[in-house]
């Protein structure tokens, strides 16, 4: 049931910051976790891909 009473001025700040300092660290959480799940694809192609694609033969020589 939502409450209907009239809240204190301070008391509503107080409770639009915390929600805004709490969506903030979702949406850090959020890139995060996008930026961990694009290394794991990156990382399991490059060890699932041909060798020779990524190091072709002589690649450190000049």
């Amino acid at each position: 049931m939502v409450e209907t009473r009239i809240k204190p001025h301070l008391q509503q700040v107080a409770e639009q910051d915390r929600r805004a300092e709490q969506t903030r660290v979702y949406r850090r959480n959020q890139a995060f976790g996008v930026l961990m799940m694009a290394a794991a694809i990156l990382l399991w192609w490059l060890f699932h891909t041909n060798p020779q694609w990524i190091f072709p033969p002589g690649w450190w020589r000049p």
